[in-house]
């Protein structure tokens, strides 16, 4: 942006307002950026057929927000953490929860997160127990939405012989009368054009 100032007498507004201007430009970014993801992923759901629009099958929790660790300080991660907040549900940045309510007047959680394996949790149990610590994960959390890191050492390998063989049964069985279980396969390294394709045809 551009701050011109048109009065001579007043000379050190500009950089008065500019200062304060670039404190606001962070949340600003996030958001407009957060919102042209939001219109893509619409656009995306509604073109591959997509037509429950309801939470949670529709757009609230279809990018979740993992900034906190990626960011300068606790205050950035609760500013952009609100941002965030304006177009999605989903969120781990615990500091944008605190930003809403103490300064937003928030009077109920903002946003909201899903029990999720990270990649200490899996790798501890070693390679040889990385199909039990998977399924530890089913069974801590039985029902509603579970999420687990799958490339922590061979991520087809894990889609191609626990997701998708041993633990087959078990993940079908979290859905059946009176309940509701999904699991979240997350490959969160390759190139995603490639990896999610792939782990789809392998699921």
């Amino acid at each position: 942006f551009t701050m011109v100032n048109t009065d001579p007498k007043c000379f050190w507004l500009t950089n008065f307002l500019e200062t304060l201007l670039v404190q606001v430009w962070y949340p600003m970014t996030v958001c407009t950026n957060s919102r042209y993801q939001k219109i893509s992923i619409h656009d995306w759901m509604a073109k591959t057929g997509n037509e429950d629009w309801k939470t949670p099958a529709g757009l609230g929790f279809k990018l979740h927000d993992f900034g906190f660790r990626g960011v300068s300080s606790v205050e950035s991660a609760a500013i952009g953490g609100c941002a965030h907040l304006v177009n999605f549900l989903g969120t781990d940045t615990v500091a944008s929860l605190v930003c809403a309510k103490k300064y937003y007047g928030a009077d109920t959680a903002s946003g909201f997160s899903i029990p999720a394996s990270e990649h200490s949790t899996i790798t501890s149990w070693g390679l040889d127990g990385e199909c039990n610590a998977m399924e530890n994960m089913l069974d801590k959390y039985p029902s509603g939405l579970v999420a687990c890191v799958s490339d922590s050492f061979d991520l087809f390998r894990a889609c191609r012989e626990y997701w998708g063989d041993k633990l087959k049964d078990k993940i079908k069985g979290r859905i059946g009368e009176g309940k509701f279980g999904r699991l979240v396969v997350r490959p969160d390294s390759g190139d995603p054009a490639t990896t999610v394709c792939e782990v789809l045809k392998i699921l």
